[in-house]
């Protein structure tokens, strides 16, 4: 039986079919046909991105034919191309598709794309001036979406994209939820784990964006960075199965006077009312959240300290005066940039509060956020095998930085680029997944 994707694939429309003259790609077929060609698109720290094209045939493609030089995509730069029985499948000695991979990060691949600061707030704007508004102020903010679509060269022959394949980020669907206890309306997207068993229940894990997410988008929170992709992949999912929930605000949840919307209540109501509706495990409830996704988890961590097993906190801060000593028992990992001006002495401040009430408090301020995956695994063992409740990881100074233009951007970058590596951390996911409330 076809999957979902395939279906799609085959349901693409009138597309006409090209055949590829002279293609040995066609495995002794000289009629064989495209059907039609996908664009595939994978969602990133700083957003969704076109990364491959799926061309699909009438019939099977023999790997060992294959002639991967008479594929090419137009303005992009192909590093693979393969033979696969699927759209989104793993290298294959036959099957109907032929995946073009394509370099992620050529110029034009992004997709996600952010509005335009408002005249008054200039990119070299110092920080402290950069604050999104008020708790309870209505916003539009959020980023839209280029067409992901490519023209792919085959040969001689010329065939456009007529069909999108978003990884992961179609496997969330849309909801509303309508909170009597607030009035507030909470629109979000729920990922359920694949194949879920008679008896068994699920973690829950939200994600709460940061202020230039907020609008109506619905879908905002799943493209502009991986906050809530990253605990849906099939990677983490296979060692993990959980809920995903991920809320779009159209107002500001929280703001730099440590105040939060109604939307806190209405979202932990949210939570109460799918723990009815769906197997999802109480005692593994977990928050994470970027800059003021961060802000609003502690708020809910002060207003319901017993309700989460963890917390993720990513470039965010918080008024350490509001902490209760309540909280000392609570599981943190903190993580921040050297080069944000608010969340790094902010979150300073929090883990010292913290720390007086009876928190034990691991501290790291030498991380690197272009490190590969070895050199995380040993920093978080590290830090790990202090067997502390609240974890303080701070990337060093200009390691969020790529290049020279994003350090010298000004602003609030330093503060924007933490969370496009934040979720990458394997150990550090797996972490939260191994807490439980007691």
């Amino acid at each position: 039986m076809p999957t979902r994707r395939e279906f799609l694939l085959s349901a693409a429309g009138a597309t006409v079919l090209l055949t590829v003259g002279g293609c040995a790609a066609l495995g002794g077929a000289s009629d064989n046909a495209v059907e039609s060609a996908a664009a595939v698109t994978r969602v990133f720290g700083d957003g969704m991105r076109l990364v491959a094209v799926a061309v699909k045939y009438r019939a099977d493609v023999s790997a060992a034919a294959l002639e991967p030089s008479q594929y090419g995509v137009a303005g992009r730069t192909v590093e693979r191309v393969y033979v696969a029985q699927s759209a989104d499948g793993a290298p294959s000695e036959r099957g109907r598709f032929v995946v073009v991979q394509l370099n992620p990060y050529d110029e034009g691949a992004l997709l996600t794309v952010k509005k335009g600061r408002p005249a008054n707030k200039p990119a070299n704007a110092a920080p402290a001036k950069n604050d999104p508004g008020k708790a309870g102020d209505k916003g539009d903010s959020a980023p839209t979406l280029k067409a992901a679509a490519a023209e792919v060269n085959i040969g001689a022959q010329t065939v456009q994209t007529s069909v999108v394949i978003n990884e992961v980020f179609d496997d969330f669907v849309q909801r509303e939820y309508a909170d009597k206890q607030t009035g507030k309306t909470v629109r979000y997207n729920l990922f359920a784990p694949k194949n879920i068993e008679d008896g068994k229940r699920y973690p829950l894990v939200l994600f709460m964006h940061d202020a230039g997410v907020t609008g109506t988008i619905v879908k905002a929170p799943l493209y502009q960075g991986n906050g809530a992709i990253a605990w849906a992949s099939p990677e983490f999912q296979a060692q993990h199965p959980c809920f995903v929930i991920a809320p779009e605000f159209d107002e500001i949840i929280v703001d730099d006077t440590s105040t939060a919307s109604n939307y806190l209540d209405a979202t932990i109501n949210l939570i109460k009312y799918l723990q009815t509706k769906l197997p999802i495990d109480g005692k593994r409830l977990y928050t994470t959240g970027q800059s003021g996704g961060g802000m609003m988890s502690i708020a809910m961590n002060i207003k319901y300290p017993d309700f989460f097993a963890t917390s993720y906190l990513v470039a965010c801060q918080w008024n350490p005066a509001l902490l209760t000593p309540q909280m000392k028992n609570v599981k943190w990992w903190i993580t921040v940039s050297q080069d944000d001006a608010k969340a790094y002495p902010g979150e300073i401040a929090i883990t010292e509060k913290l720390a007086s009430f009876g928190a034990k408090v691991a501290r790291a301020d030498d991380w690197d956020a272009q490190w590969p995956v070895d050199k995380f695994q040993t920093a978080f063992d590290k830090i790990a095998a202090q067997n502390a409740n609240v974890n303080f990881v701070t990337f060093a100074k200009g390691t969020v930085f790529k290049t020279a233009a994003e350090a010298n951007a000004g602003g609030a970058s330093g503060h924007t680029s933490t969370w496009k590596y934040a979720y990458n951390i394997t150990p550090v996911l797996d972490w939260i997944f191994q807490q439980r409330r007691a």
